[in-house]
């Protein structure tokens, strides 16, 4: 066990006490509320600063032993899209800044996102405290892939270079985004430390695959394919169902996919307007075979979906990480992946599972008609599944390696700050530029 450190975790727009499934409820979310509880696990005293979106909210959520979740005021107590968040985050800053002085200093904090960022490295400036930063997304590479659907403003792109180039530590959660860092962000890397996701082992484990098909109302005979995440254009869903109907073409099989998440817990349009698009392209181009919205399901019943599943299918435009290949493998669940970002990385090609390029439906067809044709592969791919995933990819394993990044951090010279005002400032646009040396009054 290291020596007990008092640590503040920033996540600007992922509480861990949101639901997942929706629209900014996701992998960040899952990240940062395992780390905590595993970091006040190993016995340090761990804070998540999160922004207030509803006027209920406590200001401090006792959460585990030595996590709590601090809802910060800034901006409205309302939700508010991520994309429009940046102008709150000196507010967010000075909040927090102030908690400190009235509760006592951090020893180190760890942004997440570069929002979160902006406020860890105003909390260094101001106070001190050194700060490691995991990006979770680049926005190059979200621009590259997006284009003019990426609705972040352009000073995203300077934010990210400056906590890259200022930070005293950046987290990569893959080799591909420390490849990203160092390519597109001119990165250190000595300063950089690859360090990846990882799995609840307490919520997700092998199970009965007809068991969890009797629960779900599936029968044994019936191939089933599942999709778990945020209903989000960029996740490629249209690519899976295209492939599904590949299937069917090209190669005579019939097969079911469960599309699972949404904004409501019933599949709503409305509420989730990439079921309708989705529902469209399943209409026109898999005609013949099942595609069923679930709409969201709780953590708890998630392990079900993975278990009834053959295999899980995501195919991103590009993902940093991915964190349910991880929760389906640890089910014993194939994951049928794209060949970007994180799951090249998680899902290891031909053992446990296969990996496809991005847009390439009908390749994809055929990677599944080859994976209903080799059952004896199938059964290896589980059990290989199952080992690596507990091997690599614990939440224990993570937060170890995080641990050992901050005593790295801190047994370097302490920083000094260089001012009270904010230098943040300068990459925000001028109307945003709202703090001043008195906002830190005692």
């Amino acid at each position: 066990m290291s020596t007990t450190k008092r640590i503040a975790l920033i996540s600007d727009h992922a509480s861990p006490l949101a639901a997942l499934g929706g629209v900014d409820g996701g992998g960040q979310n899952v990240y940062v509320a395992h780390v905590a509880r595993q970091l006040a696990a190993r016995g340090h005293q761990v804070d998540v600063f999160t922004r207030r979106d509803q006027a209920t909210l406590p200001v401090v959520v006792e959460c585990a032993p030595g996590m709590r979740v601090i809802h910060v005021r800034a901006g409205p107590a309302e939700a508010v899209r991520k994309e429009a968040l940046l102008p709150y985050m000196p507010d967010f800053a000075r909040w927090v800044i102030n908690f400190c002085r009235s509760h006592g200093e951090y020893d180190l904090v760890h942004a997440n996102f570069f929002m979160s960022g902006v406020v860890a490295l105003e909390i260094r400036q101001v106070l001190g405290t050194p700060f490691v930063i995991t990006f979770h997304a680049l926005g190059h590479v979200r621009r590259q892939h997006q284009r003019e659907a990426d609705e972040f403003p352009i000073e995203r792109l300077a934010i990210e270079a400056r906590m890259a180039a200022e930070a005293d530590a950046v987290i990569a959660e893959c080799p591909q985004d420390k490849l990203d860092l160092e390519t597109l962000y001119a990165a250190d890397a000595s300063r950089l430390h690859v360090v990846p996701c990882g799995f609840d082992r307490q919520g997700f484990w092998p199970v009965s695959r007809r068991f969890a098909r009797q629960v779900l109302g599936f029968s044994m005979d019936e191939r089933l394919l599942v999709n778990i995440g945020r209903l989000v254009p960029r996740k490629g869903i249209d690519n899976a169902i295209r492939g599904l109907g590949f299937l069917k073409r090209d190669h005579g099989i019939n097969a079911a996919l469960l599309v699972v998440g949404g904004n409501s817990d019933l599949p709503d349009p409305q509420l989730t307007p990439e079921i309708g698009r989705l529902g469209r392209v399943a209409t026109a181009e898999a005609e013949g075979q099942r595609v069923i919205f679930t709409g969201r399901r709780s953590r708890e019943l998630l392990k079900l979906y993975y278990a009834a599943a053959d295999a899980l299918i995501t195919t991103p435009w590009y993902e940093p990480f991915g964190i349910t290949p991880l929760e389906a493998m640890a089910c014993g669940t194939p994951v049928i992946a794209a060949d970007v970002g994180g799951l090249k990385y998680s899902v290891e090609d031909g053992e446990t599972g296969f990996l496809v390029p991005p847009h390439a439906p009908q390749l994809l067809g055929h990677r599944l008609a080859e994976f209903y044709s080799r059952p004896r592969l199938v059964r290896r791919m589980r059990r290989n599944a199952v080992r690596r995933v507990n091997a690599l990819f614990t939440w224990e394993k993570v937060a170890r390696d995080i641990d050992a990044v901050y005593s790295a951090v801190l047994g370097r010279r302490p920083y000094v700050p260089i001012s009270k005002v904010s230098q943040v400032n300068a990459v925000l646009q001028p109307t945003e530029r709202r703090m001043s040396s008195r906002a830190y009054a005692s």
